[in-house]
């Protein structure tokens, strides 16, 4: 008998795209999980069920959400498709709304109920599931025992240390539909990294909504430090990569930043996301610091880290952000000569505290001050890459560029998944999940050429798991902590 065949479309943050992994895990009956027996289709008027796991954080992702469940609705009268299942954070935070608004979709699961599914998938009959499924967004935290399947890349995956959040920023609503922090035990988490080496990964992305603070909502007792895990992260044997994501601007212990120092497989990256550098937009913002303290941060990781790649994001149009703030904000950039920013334009969301505040930007300045910060890190990017001309970089081979076919392409460990462009290979014969050796020859903007210089490539085998991803940031990412 055949199997029946599933659809999935993951938007939004590399968390989300982590959520739908355990919902793949659950339609593959990955673990011994019940709902399993299903296979996995790239086609979407191919399946029978298709699950779209939204995004709901600001505007542009919320209808992008929208625009996405209603073309997927479509295919239940051209298509193959029995069933619309709707996840994640835009039915966490708006049930009832989605609910009476679009008929279509057979079942709502929230940004913790990704085992649900599996009710869903088992339905038969007069056993039916309820069409809302939307539970307490504090009762789930990943868990190495649950049925993750990695999609996309053969060697690089993403690993979560907690959900939720504690941070009150006024830009943001997310700790209202993922709850407050939970951090994972770290042996659960170096579990699943030894599960994710011996599937034949090579790069272990670390991910929370507030990395700096894992373990703070632990008991002290068997608590370990942000610093202590990575490491332990790091030593597990397969590992060659491991990146931290989401550190929120504070201090840095000297244990983390010699890890960033020495250690041979935790990569020399940092991702910071400071949201602005005016005191009076960072008072505002409720980030509880200011300028000086930011710039004592990037400094010093500079010093301790010499060849540190560094990467943050900034909103502009932030309520009360005058023009002197702005040209603050430019300086900061221009002084601190990141090698990655994201720049995100303020979505006015009316759970926000910044809802309520005076001060409003018109679009149109929200977008020029957008363009024009972004053509300030242009420059500088452009300008950090030529500096690569001549160097020697290991870099893993992702597969076929999407611009060029017959050209590979890789990221060096300077460059994250998806949102740091790209390292095209020449010479050499090179296969998807190797990591190679390579002397970089030209430089954009944000891409690079090299050629492929050693014989003895570091490589995994294994399955490519392929799933619909929307939504991912190439400017850079989710404006959170």
């Amino acid at each position: 008998m055949p199997k029946k065949r599933i659809h999935f479309v993951s938007l939004g943050c590399p968390k989300n795209r982590v959520d739908t992994e355990v919902m793949v895990g659950v339609a593959l009956g990955a673990n011994g999980q019940t709902g399993g027996g299903w296979e996995l289709t790239e086609e979407a008027d191919e399946a029978e069920v298709i699950v779209v796991n939204t995004c709901g954080f600001i505007g542009e992702a919320k209808k992008e959400s929208i625009d996405t469940i209603f073309e997927m609705a479509e295919l239940k009268k051209v298509g193959a498709c029995k069933k619309l299942v709707v996840t994640g954070c835009l039915s966490q935070r708006y049930p009832q709304e989605l609910s009476s608004q679009m008929p279509e979709v057979d079942h709502f699961l929230g940004s913790s109920d990704m085992l649900a599914l599996g009710r869903v998938l088992n339905e038969r009959g007069k056993n039916a599931t309820p069409r809302m499924l939307v539970g307490n967004p504090a009762d789930w935290v990943i868990r190495a025992s649950d049925p993750r399947v990695v999609t996309g890349s053969s060697a690089s995956a993403y690993l979560k240390l907690a959900e939720g959040c504690n941070r009150t920023c006024s830009f943001c609503t997310i700790p209202q539909f993922r709850g407050k922090q939970r951090s994972r035990p770290a042996d659960d988490i170096v579990r699943e990294a030894e599960q994710l080496a011996a599937r034949g990964i090579l790069e272990v992305n670390l991910i929370s909504q507030d990395t700096i603070a894992y373990g703070r909502d632990l008991p002290k007792e068997g608590r370990v430090s942000l610093a202590e895990l990575v490491r332990r992260v790091a030593d597990v044997k397969g590992l060659e990569w491991v990146r931290v994501f989401y550190l929120y601007p504070e201090t840095i212990d000297e244990a983390l930043l010699d890890l960033f120092k020495t250690h041979p497989r935790v990569v020399p990256y940092v991702d910071m996301p400071l949201q602005h550098a005016s005191d009076a937009m960072l008072a505002r913002m409720r980030r509880g610091h200011g300028k000086d303290r930011q710039k004592r941060v990037v400094e010093r990781l500079r010093k301790a880290v010499p060849d540190l790649f560094l990467r943050t994001a900034f909103i502009v149009g932030h309520p009360g952000e005058t023009d002197a703030d702005f040209a603050e904000l430019v300086g900061f950039v221009e002084w601190a000569q990141f090698d990655h920013v994201g720049v995100f334009k303020y979505s006015d969301e009316e759970t926000a505290r910044s809802f309520e505040q005076d001060g409003k930007v018109k679009p149109l300045h929200i977008s020029n001050r957008w363009r024009k910060l972004m053509g300030v890190q242009r420059k500088i990017a452009r300008k950090k890459n030529k500096a690569l001309i001549g160097r020697e970089l290991d870099v893993l081979v992702e597969g076929p560029s999407e611009e060029h076919d017959l050209v590979m392409a890789g990221r060096h460990a300077g460059q994250a998944p998806e949102i740091d462009g790209q390292v095209y290979l020449s010479g050499g014969e090179v296969e998807r999940g190797q990591i190679r050796r390579v002397r970089i020859t030209q430089a954009a903007d944000y891409d690079l050429v090299g050629d492929v210089i050693d014989e003895a490539p570091r490589s995994t085998k294994k399955k490519r798991v392929s799933l619909k991803v929307l939504g991912s940031r190439t400017d850079g990412l989710a404006p959170t902590t």
